[in-house]
């Protein structure tokens, strides 16, 4: 059963640079393995990324989340949170 994963990668960051950049990317696998090795895909720094953390997202506030297969290939909302008023951003 396929669930959605979590996944905090780190990694060079760049030449010249004494300095590790992360980045977190969301995968949905059937297993950490298959999670690991999607996230590292998915990498856009520079080098050969590692896994620092991974977590699996079942629930979040309250609510169960569950991946299932779809034909849709919307995108999500970027929310730039430079453009919020402070009171909102939290």
């Amino acid at each position: 059963m396929s669930r959605l994963f979590a996944v905090l990668l780190g990694g060079s960051g760049g030449p010249g640079r004494l300095a590790e950049d992360h980045e977190t990317v969301f995968v949905v696998a059937d297993d950490t393995v298959t999670a690991k090795a999607q996230a590292k895909a998915k990498w856009s720094g520079s080098g050969r990324p590692h896994v620092d953390a991974l977590m699996e997202v079942d629930v979040v506030d309250g609510y169960a989340i569950t991946a299932v297969p779809t034909s849709a290939t919307g995108d999500s909302e970027l929310v730039d949170f430079n453009d919020v008023p402070h009171d909102e951003a939290g």
